[in-house]
């Protein structure tokens, strides 16, 4: 019941948008390869590769991130890394530090970034703050219902076009299947909405396939 509530009021923002606002749709897949390098620590390799409809968000896009956590409190990991995005019009280096917390259904993350781009002269810093549920649909937790928000806050300017506040909030929902052991696959849709100052605010409409495994 809690959940339902909850992803109720994830769901009214898409049903309640303007209808004059600007919308496409892209389609993105993701792979992720996680290494336990000890009791306390690992690694993660992930990739993902975005088509994009809108030529006004750069087309094709493709990610590459790894990251290390390490678990410091029952629940609760610290860590870090960087990523490289290339688009059809820009490139980008990402820095990454963040926390996660776990704690039953729920997982919470923090992320600051720092973004490098080869047309700004100097980082653009940003905060991501993720809360998710996981919700298992059979005894065996081989099905499970995901939900989630993600709120972007950019920090700075580093370009005149650049806007500081609140710029981006994802809402996700989807199945999560487990093929194994160490093997998941997740389908999600996401509704992406980017805040603009002085007009209309765009919104994307992503599916999002995504492939996990752990080792």
């Amino acid at each position: 019941m809690r959940f339902s509530i909850l992803l109720a009021a994830m769901t009214l923002p898409m049903i309640a948008a303007p209808a004059y606002a600007a919308e496409d749709t892209q389609f993105w897949v993701s792979e992720a390869l996680t290494f336990k390098a000890d009791d306390n620590d690992s690694i993660t390799l992930d990739f993902s590769q975005r088509a994009r409809s809108d030529a006004d968000s750069g087309g094709e896009q493709s990610l590459n991130r790894i990251t290390w956590d390490h678990r410091i409190a029952e629940g609760v990991q610290i860590g870090g890394g960087f990523a490289y995005l290339k688009s059809e019009v820009d490139q980008e280096l990402r820095f990454h530090q963040q926390l996660t917390a776990s704690h039953g259904i729920l997982q919470s993350r923090t992320r600051l970034e720092q973004r490098f781009f080869d047309n700004a002269d100097e980082p653009i810093w940003r905060l991501r703050e993720r809360i998710q549920a996981t919700v298992p649909l059979d005894a065996d937790k081989k099905w499970a219902l995901v939900g989630g928000a993600e709120l972007f806050f950019h920090l700075n300017r580093a370009r005149p076009s650049d806007k500081t506040g609140l710029a981006v909030m994802r809402l996700q929902g989807g199945v999560r299947r487990s093929l194994g052991k160490s093997v998941d696959v997740q389908l999600l849709y996401m509704r992406q909405q980017t805040f603009r100052d002085n007009e209309p605010d765009t919104f994307n409409n992503v599916p999002w396939l995504s492939l996990n495994w752990r080792i």
